[in-house]
């Protein structure tokens, strides 16, 4: 096919409003009025590899979605998953952080459509709800302990079976192998703060030997009164998970070998 009558299959199936712009041999841009959120447009590059056409985002979708999202945080949890889904409902492949859609007997336009889609669809990341955000945090909490602490070691959604059979007062993860367990709370509200408080009193009047460490998603988020009460109870705590990974994991480290 001809580069016009490459942009007219394009024009036919997906928008008027686009137009292919040569780059190089046998490469286009390929400009559209799709946009991200905070403006900037979708990049699709045309371009011949080998004796095959794709079209490609250039690492461009990924590199934008980092200047919101932590890196790390679009390889696992709820937003993995909504990437992960995008790119196989429309054949898109991931070739370390470049999107690739190879173009299948000449079907340009069609293409190019399922290739706007996915791409949409990835960066629907960005628009995930507050409480998905905090079961973000939760799931990123449980994936870091596991990282960082071996299995026999741990347990999540712990409660004492002595005094709390109901288990109303759980702990996120429970550190075992010392002298005194450490409980560690994951933060991402001022309600899950006032609830690890309230347990970390009761632990303290059923007299239950323990360390205590909370780990906040935005400390600065959380009420004054709520976090000072909290505070009063906790053994040591850090204002976030994604500011202070290192020292946490070092934390813990000298902690399960004590």
């Amino acid at each position: 096919m001809t580069v016009d009558s490459i942009e007219h299959e394009f024009k036919r199936k997906v928008t008027e409003r686009i137009r292919l712009v040569p780059e190089g041999i046998d490469r286009f841009r390929v400009l559209t009025p799709f946009r991200f959120d905070d403006g900037d447009h979708l990049a699709v590059v045309l371009k011949r590899e080998g004796n095959r056409w794709l079209l490609s985002d250039e690492g461009h979708t990924y590199m934008h979605l980092t200047y919101d999202i932590d890196e790390r945080d679009l390889q696992r949890g709820t937003r993995q998953k909504v990437i992960t889904g995008a790119l196989e409902a429309f054949s898109v492949q991931d070739r370390e952080g470049e999107l690739v859609l190879t173009i299948p007997d000449a079907a340009y336009g069609d293409a190019l459509y399922s290739f706007l889609q996915a791409l949409l669809k990835v960066t629907d990341v960005t628009f995930l709800a507050r409480e998905t955000v905090r079961s973000l945090f939760m799931e990123d909490f449980r994936a870091f302990m596991e990282e960082h602490v071996p299995a026999p070691r741990r347990a999540f959604d712990w409660h004492d079976p002595s005094f709390d059979r109901r288990g109303l007062y759980t702990v996120d993860c429970r550190i075992n192998g010392m002298a005194r367990p450490l409980f560690v709370y994951a933060l991402p509200s001022d309600d899950k703060a006032r609830d690890a408080t309230i347990a970390l009193h009761e632990f303290e009047r059923w007299n239950i030997e323990h360390r205590s460490l909370g780990i906040f998603e935005d400390q600065e988020s959380i009420n004054r009164k709520v976090l000072a009460r909290f505070t009063d109870v906790v053994d040591k705590a850090y204002s976030s998970l994604e500011s202070n990974r290192e020292r946490i994991a070092q934390y813990l480290s000298e902690m399960v070998g004590d």
